[in-house]
């Protein structure tokens, strides 16, 4: 059966076309066309016009970047077959040199038809707004930790610094307010770092509150409020990590997941010898970090605090005999590691690691009761 094999050059004003048939002829550049969707379908309209193709007959792709998901959609509900895939999987040749549009759009083609490239998941719309407003919050709270950077700074460099036990309580926001300086000017600067602050602190309490409102209409909210259930998981944790993992059904194993969040070892093995590096990091950066946070709780000896006890109300005799046996299980883990004298960080990485195949079981617990 004679198939065609887009390769979409994807770039904010334009995107390059190129197309491989079925054999071993060279992919054929065909141009470029606007990045505005519907002038990219009727390019694919001549496209298959020209070579005879219907829209059952060609697959689709382009590397996954700033433009998102949306062209990826609107191709799949026309009925296109399209992939988006990881530019940090798609082989490359030692000596290639060059770079241009019209030889990355043949390249995608070429190895689209080879089956060498890795496709990324698309995520469901709704899930994407929810993880908008999870990134939002994070960003937020960035901000928030470089306004509070930069005030302390300045204050240090005038020789003030905050004696108590913690910063940023309402007693250090008093002992700020009260400061005297040696120049009016200085403590005009003050007061603008102050405000900073305060409006940092103010748009995150705004994008968590509107957070709270999105949960109780979202699909993934038995799957958040199971995930809180979980020690060291809350709402922002579990709304983080079911928005960037979606749909948990495409890895047929836990182990799956793991290498996906960049939790996997790296490897370098050879004839005899095998010899383990750091974690791979690659995947989603933003689930490893607050997996990685999450991890640091199970440090302390198990049990159900009144807080967790709170989140639990209303989850089903197997989801609280799951919470309790990660605890148990995690916990042994992080002493074990502890008495082996490894770092901090690699123990909070391997229980991160385990954590994983956990979310894993959980997620199918959840759907297969929401499915009975």
């Amino acid at each position: 059966m004679r198939k065609g094999y887009i390769g979409l050059d994807v770039h904010k004003e334009f995107i390059a076309i190129s197309v491989a048939l079925t054999g071993r002829e060279e992919p054929v550049y065909y141009g470029k066309c606007s990045s505005d969707i519907e002038r990219l379908v009727g390019a694919i309209r001549k496209l298959l016009k020209k070579h005879r193709l219907l829209k059952g007959e060609v697959q689709l792709c382009y590397e996954a970047g700033p433009c998102g998901f949306v062209l990826a959609r609107h191709l799949l509900r026309m009925g296109y077959l399209i992939e988006i895939v990881a530019p940090s999987l798609i082989p490359v040749r030692k000596g290639d040199s060059i770079k241009t549009d019209k030889r990355d759009a043949s390249k995608l083609a070429r190895l689209l038809r080879a089956g060498e490239l890795t496709s990324v998941h698309i995520p469901d719309s709704s899930d994407e707004v929810i993880r908008d407003l999870c990134r939002a919050r994070t960003d937020a709270v960035d901000e928030q930790t470089r306004n509070r950077q930069r005030l302390t700074a300045f204050l240090l460099r005038n020789g003030h610094r905050y004696t108590g036990r913690s910063t940023w309580t309402e007693a250090h926001v008093r002992f700020l307010r009260e400061l005297v300086l040696q120049d009016p000017l200085q403590k005009i600067i003050l007061e603008d770092y102050l405000q900073a602050v305060d409006s940092s602190i103010e748009r995150v309490a705004r994008i968590e509150e509107q957070m709270r409102t999105c949960l109780c209409s979202w699909k993934r909210r038995p799957y958040v409020e199971a995930l809180m259930s979980f020690r060291g998981i809350r709402m922002i944790t579990a709304m983080i990590t079911a928005s960037e993992l979606g749909d948990l059904r495409r890895f047929t194993h836990p182990g799956q997941l793991m290498a996906y969040l960049g939790l996997v070892p790296s490897e370098e093995s050879s004839g005899g010898r095998r010899r383990q590096g750091s974690i791979t990091k690659c995947g989603n950066s933003h689930v490893r970090w607050v997996l990685v946070e999450s991890a640091h709780h199970h440090r302390i000896a198990p049990k159900i605090s009144k807080e967790l006890s709170r989140r639990q109300e209303g989850q089903s005799r197997e989801i609280k005999a799951l919470s309790w046996k990660v605890q148990g299980r995690l916990h042994k883990r992080y002493v074990h590691l502890a008495m082996r004298q490894l770092h901090a960080n690699k123990i909070k990485v391997a229980v991160a690691r385990e954590l994983c195949s956990y979310i894993w079981d959980l997620y199918h617990i959840v759907e297969d009761s929401q499915a009975a």
